[in-house]
């Protein structure tokens, strides 16, 4: 329940729920977006890494996958079509996945153009904390080093609340690409924080500094934890409840 003392503070509630199925996680924000317009929780931020999935946004082209189903299988990848925006893209291991459930009705986030702004500078300015400059590159959406994509964004709206999001290549099997045309540019590279710096990098600490930037954006006075992995998210009993 969403409570006075948390609403005179703008507080977000973060999540870390670790390796979850796709379909569980898409369950896990249409839960949460529910739950934030009932006032029955904040707003939130879902974060998480997916196996691997190649997944379509709306009106994707579905021979950007390259991998035939043999392919698909032999390597254990599922495939999902979405409601977010965007064309295909790949999740997997050694990604932070960043699912924000917040409401638009906020004169810092009135539309949806200027939420998408937003949420790119998180993640550039994320980069930018560990060394790696990054730009916009419209009319595509993302993060960019040149010709090289490092973050991958798509998101989706409820009626007024935000779910879908971003992915940032921390530690990225980047091969997984090559199954794909990402985001249906055949000219576009792909890359990771670990490629570009030569070395594996701490996710927490990615983490901690996407929900820093984030709370400054965003105009929270806070991001605080919320919950254990254990009580945010039980797959194997299909309890997708988020405060349970």
């Amino acid at each position: 329940m969403v409570t006075q003392a948390s609403q005179a503070r703008r507080i977000c509630e973060a999540r870390w729920l670790g390796t979850v199925q796709y379909d569980d996680g898409l369950r896990l924000q249409e839960r949460a977006v529910e739950r934030l317009r009932s006032g029955d929780a904040p707003e939130q931020l879902l974060l998480l890494e997916h196996p691997h999935v190649f997944t379509l946004g709306r009106g994707a082209d579905k021979s950007n996958i390259l991998a035939d189903p043999q392919q698909l299988e032999s390597n254990s990848v599922e495939v999902h079509e979405t409601g977010r925006g965007g064309d295909v893209t790949y999740h997997g291991p050694g990604q932070l996945v960043v699912y924000p459930i917040v409401d638009l009705r906020s004169k810092l986030r009135k539309d949806v153009h200027s939420y998408v702004r937003n949420l790119e500078q998180c993640a550039i300015q994320t980069l930018a904390d560990f060394g790696i400059a990054t730009m916009r590159r419209p009319p595509h959406t993302g993060i960019w080093i040149n010709g090289r994509k490092i973050a991958a964004i798509g998101v989706a709206v409820r009626r007024c609340i935000t779910y879908h999001g971003l992915a940032i290549n921390v530690n990225t099997d980047l091969s997984y690409f090559q199954r794909i045309i990402p985001c249906g540019l055949a000219w576009a590279e792909v890359t990771s924080m670990q490629k570009e710096l030569s070395v594996e990098q701490n996710p927490s600490q990615v983490r901690a500094r996407f929900l820093h930037h984030f709370a400054d954006i965003f105009g929270y006075d806070d991001v605080v934890a919320a919950g254990q992995q254990s009580d945010d998210l039980n797959v194997l009993n299909g309890l997708n409840d988020l405060n349970s």
